[in-house]
């Protein structure tokens, strides 16, 4: 299904979304895989219990049959005959910075992936399309390193402490007033770790007697702070405006069940780029139906905040909007800034109660100063602060090298789901067996991927995931776009129905965001 919005004056710049359909001979055969997966599981797990193959999982002892099981019976299961067979596609370790190519430690199995033993030998040079690195900011050379180490050597590698106590240096009152003014809102609060940003923040912001709208595919941090807040949570499905405005009537209408007294708050969950889909959030009518139904938006920005927007400031640039009509806007410095942590901004009354009743603030130990260093020296880049164009050079770089990898892959026939714009590539793969071949099959050609299967996706929705940076040359994207072509043929991945003609005589650099806006 592709989608391409104008919807009344809403949408400033095109949004061109694609979702090919699944073909139904790929569905059948993929379900047919895992049926054939999940017998051998059956029979193996029968020869484990007469001692027949030897039983290399965890076991209950025998005193212990009679307890409720750790784990839900089918992942149990999963883990053991389905998972297994490709663990090897997983956990790689890395011996070097994860910017546009890595080191990698090679290591072998002779137990079919239950253990792995370490060669000694590193393969080099690996083309890294995995790490989210999206601004080339993971270096271990530059400004952003040489001002961290600096600042290791003043104030050492940790604080000790909760900013509540005596852990708040000056550091971290210049990156919050810095986040301000980066996002355009009135007062922000950075917190150390990016999923407890929202897994303890959602709790303290709504509650009891309150709702929260969720789209279907939010991240787990979303999920778990919407789980432990107490507040009902209705699912919307994703990107689905209509879904969503039939929730938000019915919440109004009916209020809260059995005593149907109104909601104390309705609250809106969404992310500005979904990391499994590619997608965008269409947030110029997520704003309209919020002020519409007078309800709270919450915006999280993981992955769209410096990866999107002219300037890099997000998904609330991207469609020219203003940063006033998020309620609260959520991002993490795991990504573009290459750091860690995360940050919460909005009006300074929420910012203010956040300090005080947020488990992340209160509890939570004061971010490391490096780290600190490292996320304000890469935001003064991104905003020219640091008397160069580096950073704005950076965010045309990652949009140029985004269009031009996504349009040659649609171009060989692969199904690639997302938005023209979004850095994370989704490449279908499908069937189970292809998870672990494309993984291993672009490892032996030196190029990193990441490949993702059930439960992170829907168990027929394998796919390759890739995470362009501006730190890729085209040469480099050359190099990646011709191993996958080698691979899409070997394993016949080009499952597409709808493929593009070539544009021969486009130039490389020519889709930039001066052109798209007109």
């Amino acid at each position: 299904i592709n989608h391409i919005v104008h919807n009344g004056g809403l949408y400033k710049r095109p949004f061109n979304e694609a979702f090919e359909e699944t073909p139904m001979l790929v569905a059948v055969l993929t379900y047919v895989g895992y049926g054939v997966l999940t017998l051998f599981g059956y029979l193996r797990d029968f020869m484990r219990q007469w001692k027949i193959e030897k039983c290399q999982h965890a076991t209950e002892r025998e005193e212990q049959k009679d307890f409720v099981p750790l784990y839900q019976d089918f992942e149990n299961f999963y883990n053991r005959n389905l998972y297994m067979r490709i663990r090897d596609s997983w956990n790689r370790p890395i011996c070097s910075v994860p910017g546009a190519k890595v080191d990698m430690m090679e290591r072998v199995s002779h137990d079919y992936n239950w253990t792995f033993t370490y060669t000694g030998r590193v393969i080099k040079d690996i083309i890294n399309m995995g790490s989210y690195n999206y601004l080339g900011f993971a270096q271990n050379t530059g400004t952003c390193q040489e001002a961290a180490a600096k600042v290791l050597s003043q104030y050492g590698a940790g604080v000790c402490s909760t900013r509540q106590e005596i852990g708040n240096l000056d550091k971290h009152e210049e990156l919050e007033e810095l986040i301000a003014r980066f996002l355009g809102v009135e007062s922000a609060m950075a917190y150390g770790m990016g999923f407890a940003t929202n897994s303890m923040n959602i709790p303290a912001l709504v509650g009891k007697g309150c709702l929260i709208l969720s789209d279907e595919l939010n991240h787990a941090s979303l999920v778990l702070g919407a789980r432990l807040s107490g507040a009902t949570i209705r699912i919307f499905k994703h990107n689905n405006m209509q879904s969503l405005e039939k929730l938000l009537k019915d919440a109004i209408v009916h209020g809260q069940p059995r005593t149907r007294r109104p909601w104390k708050k309705i609250l809106i969950l969404v992310e500005g780029i979904y990391s499994m889909e590619g997608s965008i959030v269409r947030l110029p009518e997520v704003i309209a139906l919020k002020k519409k139904y007078k309800s709270y938006l919450y915006l999280d920005e993981a992955h769209s905040i410096g990866a999107l927007g002219p300037s890099g400031r997000g998904v609330v640039e991207y469609f020219g909007l203003n940063p006033e009509d998020v309620d609260i806007m959520m991002g993490t410095f795991t990504k573009s800034f290459g750091a860690a942590g995360g940050y919460i901004g909005g009006k300074k009354e929420l910012i203010d109660y956040l300090r005080t009743y947020s488990h992340s603030a209160v509890y939570a130990t004061s971010m490391s100063p490096p780290v600190v260093e490292q996320i304000i020296t890469s935001m003064k880049c991104i905003m020219g602060e640091d008397g160069t164009t580096v950073g704005k050079a950076r965010v045309q770089q990652l949009a140029e090298n985004t269009r031009y990898f996504r349009r040659r892959l649609k171009e060989m026939g692969f199904i690639i789901y997302g938005n023209e714009d979004s850095p994370v590539v989704p490449l279908m793969l499908y069937m189970p067996a292809k998870i672990g071949a494309f993984g291993r099959e672009m490892l032996k050609r030196n190029i990193g991927v990441v490949v993702v299967g059930f439960p992170a996706t829907p168990i027929i929705e394998s796919r390759a995931r890739f995470c362009l940076s501006a730190a890729h040359t085209k040469e480099m994207l050359d190099t990646a776009l011709k191993k996958i072509n080698e691979v899409g043929d070997l394993l016949q991945l080009k499952y597409s129905r709808h493929r593009l003609v070539p544009l021969l005589d486009r130039p490389f650099d020519e889709t930039t965001y001066e052109e798209t806006e007109d």
